[in-house]
């Protein structure tokens, strides 16, 4: 298989160890993406997929413009707007007055949504240990080391 690999990406003019990459990542994404939407469902069943990484971010850095979460997700003011929106009826964030700048609103957690957030965040945390196991401590945190390193590039 090495060999096939080897020679494919010398076809395409693609280092194999990229054409690798690219394949484990697509992997990885989809299966984020639909452990987001489960995760979602579990904190909510009426939210959306994309709903669960703004439970992290409010969470991680607490309250936050919405033009702040668009830019952060590279999403569109008015995608960004409507799924806030949906977060607010269902009582799971707020928008509180901006203390900086009276015009704007800085939205945050409920006391329920932070709950509900924490509660699914902790089940997912113990479904990676419970995958991760086997591995020695030293992998896991190369594995996270890794992972950070790629973000950071990839936000600029």
């Amino acid at each position: 298989m090495r060999s096939a690999q080897a020679g494919a990406g010398a076809a395409s003019g693609v280092d194999p160890e990229f054409l690798a990459l690219e394949r484990e990542l697509a992997v990885f994404l989809r299966r984020a993406r639909a452990q987001s939407g489960e995760m979602a469902r579990e904190v909510h069943p009426e939210l959306e997929p994309a709903a669960y990484g703004l439970f992290v971010r409010l969470d991680e850095v607490g309250p936050q413009r919405a033009t702040e979460l668009s830019g952060y997700f590279g999403v569109g003011k008015a995608t960004m707007s409507r799924q806030l929106r949906a977060l607010e009826v269902l009582g799971l964030v707020v928008r509180d007055p901006d203390p900086a700048d009276g015009r704007a609103s800085l939205v945050r957690l409920t006391e329920e949504g932070r709950d509900r957030f924490r509660h699914v965040r902790d089940a997912r945390r113990e479904r990676y240990v419970r995958k991760l196991v086997d591995w020695d401590r030293a992998e896991v945190a190369e594995l996270a080391r890794l992972l950070h390193h790629f973000n950071v590039r990839s936000e600029g």
